[in-house]
């Protein structure tokens, strides 16, 4: 075998040439292998390694039609609570035959369309979004396209095109009721300032019948802005029996606060969080948390997709995957809050 080829635009003749086989043997190797004899398949693999051959996935796509590739938007790649769905994701699809790219939206709508444009150009197959697609110039343009979209961790009944999640606003009334199950009026809210973790807080006040104290900080929330958001509440004097999280990563910085403190929890103050972290189960005391399946949206997303690139129907086009509160040591037990 000759000695590695340095260039950047090595081509598959190069590799046939190398591999001692005609451009349409090397090229049948390489898109359909199972049409060579094992030796020709070694052979060309191995001018491949010795050529430093990259395919042009972009050329073959524009003569299939189908670029092998789906577009996946999310607000920020390092969020505890999505790490799941793409990891889930990525597996499905490459199961399929599919590779996943990401952009991270930043929570701007602006960069949101920026994103979906270059999808767009890069002729990705499909779609997912960590969300709703919020831009309507953008949701017709990928109706008249006609590209698969899946939204996620989210609810409505007008999906773009396809949608696996949940509703917020579901979520915080079931903490609110939670929260009056135990008898806890003087409650309080850390809250990120997106447009999810403000219908959480949406449903919660509504659930609860009054206004709710809420310390917002910006998103995405981490443990550093929990610790701070528990110091603003207790610096305004807001009377404060539990506090309801918008994600467990503020949630851990609240209960860090609170020990740093002296105050004891769940006895003093009641926390629970949102989003079923992995870590939620291990801090002292453990944190209650509204547990999403994460790894079933990544999953029941790619399904999805996967069917409509085969132009099967998919039924239901959106689905609810629901969500449960998982008590734990943060709240269970916690005194009855006095008059």
């Amino acid at each position: 075998m000759p000695a590695k080829i340095v260039s950047k635009s090595v081509t598959l003749q190069d590799v046939a040439r190398a591999a001692g086989v005609s451009p349409i043997t090397a090229s049948r190797a390489l898109s359909q292998p199972d049409l060579v004899s094992k030796e020709t398949l070694a052979r060309v693999h191995q001018a491949v390694d010795a050529t430093g051959y990259i395919p042009n996935l972009l050329a073959g796509g524009l003569k299939s039609k189908r670029s092998t590739t789906i577009g996946a938007l999310v607000p920020f790649i390092a969020v505890p609570q999505f790490l799941s769905t793409m990891q889930t994701l990525t597996q499905a699809l490459e199961r399929g035959g599919y590779q996943l790219v990401i952009g991270e939206t930043g929570y701007a709508h602006e960069r949101e369309s920026v994103l979906v444009d270059t999808f767009l150009g890069r002729r990705v197959d499909g779609i997912v979004v960590a969300g709703l697609l919020r831009n309507g110039a953008v949701k017709e343009r990928l109706r008249r396209l006609d590209v698969p979209v899946v939204e996620t961790w989210d609810l409505t009944d007008k999906p773009c095109d396809m949608l696996v999640g949940f509703s917020h606003v579901a979520v915080g009334s079931a903490v609110a009721g939670y929260f009056r199950g135990k008898g806890w009026t003087d409650v309080a809210m850390a809250s990120g300032n997106d447009e999810r973790a403000l219908r959480r807080r949406e449903g919660f006040v509504a659930a609860m019948g009054h206004d709710v104290p809420t310390a917002y900080v910006q998103a995405p929330s981490n443990l550093a802005l929990g610790r701070a958001a528990l110091s603003e509440l207790l610096e305004r004097g807001v009377p404060t029996r539990a506090v309801f999280c918008s994600s467990d990563g503020l949630a851990q910085g609240v209960l860090i606060e609170a020990l740093a403190r002296g105050l004891r929890v769940p006895q003093d103050l009641a926390i629970v969080g949102f989003g079923g972290a992995d870590f939620a189960a291990h801090l002292e005391p453990a944190l209650t948390t509204v547990q999403i399946d994460g790894a079933a949206i990544g999953t029941l997303a790619a399904q999805r997709l996967l069917a409509r690139c085969r132009d099967e129907p998919v039924d239901p086009p959106v689905l609810d995957v629901g969500f449960k509160i998982i008590e734990r040591s943060s709240s269970a037990g916690a005194p009855l809050q006095r008059s």
